[in-house]
């Protein structure tokens, strides 16, 4: 039985992995245009493992997506400024690690004292998505505060702070609202299949 329990789990795990490449390699997967933004969904992926699976399979997904950025920074740049600022594990890697540990540990926490996993599920999902935007933006005004960056933002160096802003405030936002409407929809059957195979 015990055995059982673990090839599903790596068989999930394996799964999730697998939709977090093809998120990575097929935009419309992985970023949803919505007007003028255009949001990631990655991240929702990330936390619904964390919710699922517990924080460290979360950082594990996270951590893919995150060597994919790095690799991909090197080799096929999915933008202008990828080459600039994704080449720093720091940057690409880190964060993503981190979406899957503070949403997998918020959600564990939250489960001792709210017994109904609803709320600790959107809190988790808020947490994970704040989590990612503020940790890349931070190390990127951080590690990259330079005319380069600057300039492929389309601000001068002076406003680069302003810019990083204004993205939190627009897609930063919009993806947490995303994470905390499709992460606890998706999870909760999840949950519930995970916990019926234990």
């Amino acid at each position: 039985m015990k055995k059982h329990n673990s090839t599903y789990h790596m068989s999930i795990l394996s799964i999730l992995i697998a939709i977090i490449i093809l998120q990575d390699f097929i935009p419309v997967l992985g970023n949803i245009p919505i007007g003028p933004l255009s949001l990631t969904t990655l991240h929702i992926t990330v936390i619904i493992t964390a919710i699922v699976l517990g924080p460290v399979d979360g950082a594990i997904v996270g951590g893919v997506w995150g060597v994919i950025t790095w690799i991909r920074a090197f080799t096929m740049p999915s933008s202008p400024l990828a080459p600039l600022v994704f080449v720093n594990p720091l940057v690409s890697v880190v964060p993503r690690i981190f979406i899957g540990l503070i949403a997998g540990w918020l959600f564990l926490g939250l489960m001792k004292v709210i017994k109904k996993p609803v709320v600790p599920m959107v809190i988790a999902a808020i947490g994970g998505a704040l989590t990612n935007t503020l940790l890349v933006l931070g190390f990127i005004y951080l590690f990259y505060h330079t005319p380069a960056v600057a300039q492929a933002y389309g601000v001068n160096i002076d406003h680069l702070f302003k810019a990083l802003l204004a993205i939190f405030a627009t897609n930063g936002l919009a993806e947490m609202v995303l994470a905390a409407i499709i992460a606890p929809a998706i999870a909760t059957p999840l949950r519930r299949l995970h916990h019926r195979t234990k």
